[in-house]
């Protein structure tokens, strides 16, 4: 990660995806923000409106059976 103090915010990006920028009023919130950002780049979130669960998942082509359970789990779906 790389930030730095402007005018009014602190600013940063992740060295791995320079595309990923974002500011937060506090350093912890820039931190909180990156990882917010990478994981809605790197990830696809799996919602369940009905409970108000959200569980993020890696973007692989398949899912392993133990990830499965524990994302039906979280959600509270049955596979």
């Amino acid at each position: 990660m790389v930030y730095w103090k402007g005018d009014k915010f602190w600013l940063g990006k992740l060295l791995e995806h320079p595309e990923i920028m974002t500011q937060g009023d506090t350093l912890e919130e820039l931190e909180e923000n990156l990882r917010d950002a990478y994981v809605m780049m790197a990830c696809d979130i799996y919602i369940n409106p009905a409970r108000g669960k959200k569980q993020p998942v890696a973007r692989h082509h398949e899912i392993d059976d133990m990830p499965a359970r524990h994302i039906e789990r979280h959600l509270g779906i049955k596979g």
